[in-house]
């Protein structure tokens, strides 16, 4: 398609998705279940055809030289694939943020004022690798009573048309208005430049990706964007760790999926406790094929060790490479994670209960743990069902944003006649 035809192309989904909205945000509860549990059973229904269609995505990636944390979140296989039906389930089973009544009062004017939840409208995601966001956004959308316009990125095309291909007819015939799920096909960048500037059709943009899309994004977009950060995590092992506890929690949340935003990249170790910890942690690390750059200090405990260099601590990895560092303090813990963290996810392992508040009112970011890992931040596990993303922002959402972070508020006044005198 050449230009005119792409925002030709785009205008007429938002347009559709727009008078969708409208419609959707009336839909009651019950049948935005039956929707949602129809396209759950449509995706179960067709595993085979998306896997066969993921395949292709795949091995073009493999081809392309695509680096392996992204190959691994376009990769689709028969457990993820329950998985996405199981979260569809779940969102499904979530109470309805829509029509929620916030608070209610009566001020001395005499009036009844009620602060309600209601949908966004229209919400388009922009997103690349991950074929699971093309469900878990069309789901969560839709519960929160928004219709979607989905991007996905060229290398996961097949993948993401299959899946739309699948559950938005599911959808449509339990009751979903036309135009409330959309696909936008053509993988030309342009697309997205029109998208964004759309703010007379689309109430919100959520980009998912890259740092480089992210940013272009933020940079041309005149609708609302809430992104989704990315993750440059940090376990803090202090001295009055449980240090069996500290290896267990630093192992998973580098290994567990090396690939994802909430993966840990820099491991901080207090000095009362490193020449007894690190040769534990770094042992395992060796045995899982974890690639370690460490300060001077690291290399002299553990043999294995490459020499850290400075974008070390500011990098984020995405792959099985950890840094490691070794701290005189809690405070100097805290003030390496200011300098070089993301905002992201950020945890401290200590039996100090004085040193875990600390850390947790101190540290700046979206999600703070104490004893456990990072990789627990995640929609799934906080109980939202899935989630749209996890925004490293401070407005109009922060963290993983689930249901209530696709809504709006309003007010609601009724009167007897008052006026102002």
């Amino acid at each position: 398609m050449d230009e005119k035809e792409i925002k030709q192309t785009v205008v007429t989904q938002a347009m559709k998705a727009k008078l969708a909205a409208r419609k959707l945000a009336l839909l009651p509860t019950q049948t935005k279940n039956k929707i949602i549990l129809a396209m759950a059973e449509a995706l179960v229904k067709s595993k085979d055809d998306i896997l066969f269609h993921n395949e292709i995505d795949v091995e073009a990636a493999k081809e392309s030289g695509l680096a392996e944390a992204l190959v691994d979140r376009l990769t689709l296989n028969e457990a993820r694939i329950q998985e996405m039906a199981r979260s569809l389930k779940d969102i499904a089973a979530l109470p309805d943020p829509v029509g929620e009544v916030i608070a209610d009062w009566i001020p001395p004017a005499g009036i009844h004022i009620q602060k309600v939840r209601v949908p966004l409208g229209v919400v388009a995601m922009i997103y690349e690798s991950r074929p699971n966001v093309t469900v878990d956004a069309a789901g969560l959308c839709l519960k929160a009573g928004n219709a979607v316009l989905l991007r996905g990125g060229s290398e996961a095309i097949n993948s993401n048309h299959l899946l739309v291909k699948t559950i938005a007819p599911a959808a449509y015939a339990a009751g979903l208005p036309e135009g409330a799920i959309q696909f936008v096909e053509t993988t030309d960048r342009k697309a997205i430049l029109e998208m964004i500037k759309l703010d007379q059709l689309i109430d919100l943009v959520i980009p998912r990706g890259g740092e480089e899309m992210i940013r272009f994004v933020r940079e041309h977009a005149t609708v609302p964007v809430l992104s989704h950060g990315g993750g440059l995590c940090h376990t803090y092992v202090d001295k009055a760790a449980d240090l069996e506890m500290a290896r267990k929690i630093a192992f998973n949340a580098k290994c567990q999926r090396p690939g994802v935003c909430n993966a840990m990249e820099t491991l901080l170790v207090h000095k009362d406790v490193a020449e007894k910890f690190l040769p534990l942690i770094c042992s395992d690390y060796q045995k899982a094929g974890v690639e370690m750059r460490g300060d001077p200090q690291v290399k002299k405990i553990f043999d294995g060790v490459l020499l850290a260099v400075d974008k070390d601590w500011s990098t984020e990895h995405l792959a099985m490479i950890v840094s490691i560092k070794i701290v005189a303090s809690i405070d100097e813990a805290i003030n390496h994670i200011s300098k070089h963290g993301s905002g992201h996810s950020e945890a401290i392992v200590t039996g100090d209960a004085a040193a875990a508040e600390k850390f947790l009112s101190e540290v700046d970011a979206a999600a703070v743990f104490h004893n456990a890992s990072t990789r627990l931040h995640d929609g799934g596990v906080f109980g939202f069902g899935s989630e749209i993303g996890i925004s490293t922002q401070k407005l109009h959402s922060r963290g993983t944003m689930g249901l209530k972070e696709l809504t709006t508020t309003k007010y609601k006044i009724h009167g007897n006649g008052e006026v102002r005198e």
